[in-house]
C-alpha cells in the first residue's frame, strides 16, 4: 500500500474530509468532524509508515497479541487506538483496509442519531 492508495480509500468514503490540524505533517481523516485515521507523512517517506486507527479494545487487544505490527496507538489513547505498520511485510492490503474500515465504523457508532442520519 502506498500513500495515494490510502488517501484514495480514506477519501472514497462518505463525508470523510483531509485536514492538517496538528502540523504539517501529519495528515488526518476525518468523517462529519470527527477523526478515525491519521498518518504522519515523513515517517512514510521514510519507510517507517504506520497509520493510527480507531479500535474496539478488546478488537485491539486481539490484533495487538496477533500481529508484531500492530501495537498500541502513537500518541493516542491507547485502548482504543491502534498504530498499525503498514510496511512490515507482515499485514496483507486487505486486513489494512479491514482496519480502516472498522475504524470509520467506531467513529460513526459513536455519533449522535442526528449526525448519523447525515451519512444515510
Amino acid at each position: 500500500m502506498n500513500i495515494e492508495d490510502y488517501r484514495n480509500y480514506c477519501m472514497n468514503k462518505k463525508a470523510v474530509t483531509e485536514h492538517f490540524p496538528f502540523d504539517n505533517d501529519t495528515l488526518v481523516f476525518k468523517v462529519l468532524g470527527k477523526m478515525f485515521a491519521l498518518v504522519s507523512l515523513k515517517k512514510w517517506e521514510a519507510g517507517e509508515a504506520f497509520i493510527n486507527l480507531k479500535c474496539d479494545p478488546e478488537y485491539a487487544q486481539e490484533l495487538r497479541a496477533e500481529y508484531d505490527s500492530i501495537k498500541p496507538g502513537y500518541h493516542m489513547h491507547k485502548q482504543q487506538w491502534n498504530s498499525v505498520y503498514v510496511h512490515t511485510g507482515e499485514l496483507q492490503t486487505t486486513l489494512i483496509l479491514k482496519l480502516i474500515d472498522h475504524s470509520y465504523d467506531m467513529v460513526v457508532k459513536g455519533m449522535s442519531k442526528k449526525m448519523r442520519q447525515e451519512l444515510e
